[in-house]
């Protein structure tokens, strides 16, 4: 049996993005050794992109939207992949959304639901803070994970 990588998180950005801020937080959060899904990493050429996302966001135990003017503008005017991705994220339990050089109330201009979630902002702490905190969230779930009795289990 093939038994997929499972991810700690899945980090939604705008496709500007993917080279410098959600890049910086890919590296930050790898430092951390917590294990992360991020399409510039992930997507190989030829790969078809929406069966990779939805892969990648099965295989993760919780989902990071990184916020930034770049995110607002394609909430506002696209409709395609990354719309798909952020529907498919809103649907999970656990959804954190990180303001970068965005507030809450900008996003909730454009997505109500995403900016209801509890989250971070970088004008209130440093990106290095929040990753520390994202990356006990994903040590607390692992923990919870590892505690809870396997269907398995039995006597013989």
């Amino acid at each position: 049996m093939v038994r997929t990588q499972r991810h700690g998180v899945f980090l939604c950005h705008a496709w500007p993005d993917r080279q410098a801020d959600a890049k910086d937080v890919y590296d930050l959060l790898l430092s951390e050794d917590v294990s992360v899904w991020f399409s510039e990493v992930a997507l190989r050429p030829g790969t078809d992109m929406r069966v990779a996302i939805d892969k990648g966001l099965v295989s993760s135990r919780i989902g990071i939207v990184l916020v930034t003017p770049a995110m607002l503008d394609k909430l506002r005017t696209d409709r395609s992949i990354a719309s798909n991705e952020l529907s498919a994220l809103l649907r999970r339990n656990l959804l954190v959304p990180v303001m970068h050089g965005v507030t809450f109330e900008a996003l909730d201009q454009v997505s109500p639901t995403l900016a209801s979630r509890g989250g971070f902002s970088t004008a209130e702490e440093p990106m290095e803070d929040i990753v520390v905190k994202i990356a006990e969230l994903v040590g607390t779930l692992d923990s919870e994970e590892a505690d809870e009795p396997s269907l398995n289990s039995g006597t013989k």
